[in-house]
């Protein structure tokens, strides 16, 4: 009988001296520094180079395809060809604002590591990897050879782990530590949509510069705005009104002559739950749509400030949609930017269950905009279906009783609005590494993972690895 607990004990110093190191690279893609050997940017790849040199150092090869996607794997001679594929991430959201500490420094306190990136995913992927090499440490024979792969994208449009599965066998079965326990058995769909605003604001009142929002899968916890014109002092006077009827925005001013600069400050949160954050581009717009700006600024204004504000389910633009497995369709403003005279935009994220569809919803999206707004909704290019794994598969029970028997906790199926590699699989789940009782802080300022459950899960995916690789 194997002690999993103790294995994954044995592991702890490692897992979190590993972490730290991981922590410490800024993988965040950034396209303006793309080249041959960076195609998604220096961040993704190096964290890439920096986990190959983790399962260097502990006799793994590991596999590196282009520095945007790379695997590891142990294949004993018992097994055959087909293999289980737990599938992981190492690129991280942009920091955003309001961190306490350097957010690429790790910082242990109260029990938890803090850093971006220590949720999503470098943590959780990092107990996988773990649970992988215990497996392998103990020379345990498996009837299918086991991949861990490492996606450096995940937080975008999926490009490294897309050139995967075009160019690799596909796993047999397998699961994501990008999610939370006891398992996600469903994922809504997913899409990503863009409107332009063109032409000129004539008006005395000019909207100068409008940004706010890093990605589209992240609720903005800043907004930024520019105006310039006589009637500045007016929008002065009426902001501490706006305040005291929006207690959940705070907000700078700086005055110059007639140079306003508007910062108001909200509350990041992940794309998936816009209802758990404060969309501060969206108040922004919201306060700003009711003075005298015209032509693009004003269309820009009054969809962001209007239809679009506080509307996480899509309701005021005719979006919402709802089915009894899935729930309902969530929809974030993720980012908005507007500059004086130049092509600007707006995006925004949607999860829907299977009720609806990607057309629908850039159907709808066009159907609803306001009659001003000359240019068209487009679909950014990244869409994905709702996926969904049965609960009596052999993959979802065996996931769930390993769980059940290592925490006591009950164990059950769930479906969520966040997209994980797991949906690349046809019997693929997300499985972990959040607990029930722990605060999800993914895409957030302050980012941190517990401690204890690193081991913990550790000591999950050790089992959940030995188990679904003896799987038919």
């Amino acid at each position: 009988m194997i002690d999993w607990q103790k294995e994954a004990k044995k592991n702890e110093p490692g897992i979190v001296a590993d972490l730290k190191a991981l922590i410490s690279v800024n993988s965040v893609r950034d396209d303006s520094q793309a080249s041959s050997e960076t195609p998604l940017g220096p961040g993704p790849r190096d964290g890439l180079l920096k986990f190959a040199d983790l399962a260097k150092r502990d006799q793994f090869k590991f596999v590196n395809l282009k520095n945007i996607v790379g695997y590891l794997e142990y294949a004993p001679a018992s097994a055959d060809d087909q293999y289980v594929g737990i599938l992981a991430h190492v690129d991280v959201m942009p920091a955003g604002d309001g961190w306490q500490t350097d957010p690429f420094t790790a910082v242990i306190k109260d029990g938890k590591i803090f850093g971006r990136g220590s949720s999503d995913d470098k943590g959780p992927a990092l107990a996988g990897y773990y649970g992988l090499k215990i497996v392998r440490d103990l020379a345990l024979p498996l009837k299918h050879k086991v991949r861990f792969i490492l996606g450096s994208d995940e937080e975008n449009d999926w490009t490294g782990m897309n050139y995967y599965f075009k160019n690799q066998p596909t796993p047999l079965l397998g699961f994501s530590p990008d999610a939370d326990f006891p398992i996600i058995n469903g994922e809504k769909g997913l899409s990503q949509y863009q409107i332009h605003f063109t032409g000129k604001n004539n008006s005395k009142l000019k909207l100068i510069n409008f940004q706010s929002g890093y990605r589209t899968n992240m609720v903005p916890g800043k907004a930024v705005a520019v105006i310039q014109g006589s009637d500045v002092t007016e929008v002065h006077h009426k902001l501490s009104d706006y305040l005291a009827a929006n207690a959940a925005i705070s907000a700078t001013i700086t005055l110059d002559q007639e140079r306003l600069t508007i910062t108001f400050n909200g509350k990041q949160a992940h794309g998936a739950w816009p209802e758990q954050g404060e969309n501060a581009g969206t108040y922004l717009a919201n306060f700003l749509s009711v003075f005298p700006f015209s032509g693009n600024a004003a269309s820009f204004l009054t969809y962001l400030g209007g239809i679009a504000h506080q509307d996480p389910k899509g309701v005021k633009l005719g979006l919402s949609s709802h089915d009894d497995v899935m729930g309902d369709l969530s929809m974030n403003v993720g980012i908005m930017n507007f500059t004086e005279n130049q092509d600007s935009f707006i995006d925004i994220n949607t999860r829907f269950p299977k009720s609806t569809s990607d057309d629908q919803i850039l159907k709808q999206l066009n159907l609803s905009k306001p009659s001003g707004i000359d240019s068209k909704f487009v679909n950014k290019g990244f869409s994905q279906a709702p996926h969904y794994v049965s609960p009596s598969d052999p993959l979802v029970e065996t996931l769930l009783t390993i769980y059940h028997e290592q925490t006591g906790a009950p164990a059950h199926g769930k479906v969520i609005g966040g997209g994980t590699f797991g949906r690349l699989m046809t019997r693929g789940v997300g499985y972990g590494a959040l607990f029930p009782d722990a605060e999800a802080t993914m895409h957030q300022a302050n980012e941190n993972f517990r401690l204890a459950d690193l081991t913990k899960a550790t000591s999950i995916y050790a089992q959940a690895i030995y188990e679904i690789a003896n799987l038919d």
